[in-house]
Formats: structure tokens, C-alpha cells, sequence
């Protein structure tokens, strides 16, 4: 099909100057389409129109298995695979199957090793542009997002609309197997793989699959020995930021996990269990030599 509308920025065409005029939103950042509730900015009304039944909660598209609502038809049809079992999107490496193209297309690059996404500041590879875009803020530390209710500022406007959530108590983002609501969306896409088994991160030293690309940063460093997380007191190294901060409670001497029963004080919740099962047994037997057998006799 002939597409003689050509963009002038990076020459892609088009079969009509309306889908030209779109195109070049996304070179010019334009987002003429404003919500009225929210104040969110789009670049088409279709976009617009579907971002406002967050607000208004309607959800015209119906699955004819189980009676369950959806704001988008995409998201119809990708349930809908729930109830099929269908994985049309299949791997053509190890066989594996995907609900949906884009998982297909991230867990292939975790075969070929390829980084389509470079930033150009540090030369740094990142498989998806989202998180190229997440990085690119970490060279500049301009915070021109102000929240309204705390005066927190954030680098895009992005990380404010999530951040405002936290004032609104909004969760716009829900499972459509359990109804668990989501402030973001990527939180949401994580937790509904704990419903399909779904393991889309693989290692490609071990070949053992993970549910989220974090979980799978954490694992990597099993076989590379990094530990990015240094103690400020002592030097020590640690795979995760949680298990610093614990080290460093050593420090501190916190104790932010106290016992209800006595008031002991400790550095991990794990600690603190252990501990309850102390009064636990100590009631058990109190309960045993206050108990009095009826004579009989």
C-alpha cells in the first residue's frame, strides 16, 4: 500500500495526513487532548477517551465467559486467553508460548543478549525503552514536577502522577482473576504472572526463568559475585538493598520490630517470629499445669 505522506523529521510514511499529524506528536511532544478531571495530557482522542473511564469506571467491553468488565478491548481479548488456555505467540528458540506479542518479543532478547536502547550519555543498553527513558533522568538532577499537596518534586511528570496516587489513594490498574487493585501498571503485569505461572525473565547463565526483571537482576548476581550495595560504616557488599538495610541496623542498633507480649525489641521481623513462638510454648504450658483432672473416684 502506497503511503505518501512522508514525515520530515524521520521520513516514515503514511497513507493520510491525519496519521501523519499524529506521528508528529511524538517528535514534537504536542498533546493537544486534555483530561478535565485529572489534567493528563494525550496525543489522540481515542487515548483520551479510554484514559477516562479510570475516572469514570465504566467498562463497555464484557467477557461472555464469566460476565467480567474491561475499559479496552485489548484487555477483553488477553482474558479471554485465560479461559482458552491459548498462547498464540510462541517462541521460536526454546518453544515457549506467550498471551500476548510483547512478552514474546522481551523474553527473546534474553536469547540473543540484544539491547536495542542506548543511552546516549553513558552508552548503557536497556532491552525495553521505558526503562531507557527511566535512566536517562539519572544524568540530570532537574526536578521541574512539583506535587501540589507535599511540594515533592519529581524529574518527569510521569513519577509525579504515580507519586499523587499516594494522596488519592487511587488504583486505577486491576486484576481481572482477582480484583487486587494497582497504582501502577507494571505492578499490575507482575502480579498477574503469580495467576498464569508466567516467567518471562530468563538467566542466561542457568536458564531459570523469573517473573520480574528486578527478581532476575538480584538472581544474576549469584554468578557475577556483584553486591552494588555497600555499608557507608564498614565497606560490606550485599546483593539487595534490603539486606544492607538490615546490616545496618547493626550500626544503628534499631530494633524496629517489637514483641507485643514484652516489648523486646529486634532488627528482622524473621528475629521477632522467632521469638513470639517463645510465648507461644510458654502458654502452652502454663495451660498444661493449670489443668486439673475431676477425681472420679
Amino acid at each position: 500500500m502506497e503511503k505518501p505522506w512522508k514525515c520530515g523529521d524521520c521520513g516514515k510514511g503514511f497513507i493520510s495526513p491525519s496519521q501523519l499529524e499524529i506521528h508528529w506528536r511524538s517528535h514534537t511532544g504536542e498533546r493537544p487532548f486534555t483530561c478535565s478531571v485529572c489534567g493528563k495530557g494525550f496525543a489522540q482522542l481515542i487515548v483520551l477517551q479510554r484514559h477516562q473511564r479510570v475516572h469514570t469506571g465504566e467498562r463497555p467491553f464484557t467477557c461472555s465467559a464469566c460476565g467480567k468488565g474491561f475499559t479496552q478491548l485489548s484487555n477483553l481479548w488477553r482474558h479471554q486467553q485465560f479461559h482458552t488456555g491459548e498462547r498464540p505467540f510462541t517462541c521460536s528458540v526454546c518453544g515457549k508460548g506467550f498471551t500476548q506479542l510483547s512478552n514474546l518479543w522481551r523474553h527473546q532478547q534474553f536469547h540473543t543478549g540484544e539491547r536495542p536502547f542506548t543511552c546516549s550519555v553513558c552508552g548503557k543498553g536497556f532491552t525495553q525503552l521505558p526503562g531507557l527513558l527511566k535512566h536517562k533522568v539519572t544524568h540530570t538532577q532537574e526536578r521541574p514536577f512539583k506535587c501540589s499537596d507535599c511540594g515533592r518534586d519529581f524529574k518527569s511528570s510521569r513519577e509525579l502522577l504515580v507519586h499523587q496516587r499516594i494522596h488519592t489513594e487511587e488504583r486505577p490498574f486491576s486484576c481481572y482473576h482477582c480484583t487486587k487493585t494497582f497504582k501502577r501498571s507494571s505492578h499490575l503485569l507482575e502480579h498477574q504472572r503469580t495467576h498464569t505461572g508466567e516467567k518471562p525473565f530468563s538467566c542466561p547463565q542457568c536458564g531459570k526463568g523469573f517473573s520480574s526483571s528486578s527478581n532476575l537482576q538480584k538472581h544474576q548476581r549469584v554468578h557475577t559475585g556483584e553486591r552494588p550495595f555497600t555499608c557507608a560504616v564498614c565497606g560490606k557488599g550485599f546483593t539487595q538493598s534490603s539486606q544492607l538495610q538490615t546490616h545496618q541496623r547493626v550500626h544503628t542498633r534499631e530494633k524496629p520490630f517489637t514483641c507485643t507480649v514484652c516489648g523486646k525489641g529486634f532488627t528482622q521481623s524473621s528475629h521477632l517470629q522467632t521469638h513470639q513462638r517463645v510465648h507461644q510454648s510458654c502458654s502452652h504450658a502454663e495451660q498444661k499445669r493449670t489443668f486439673v483432672p475431676l477425681n472420679l473416684h
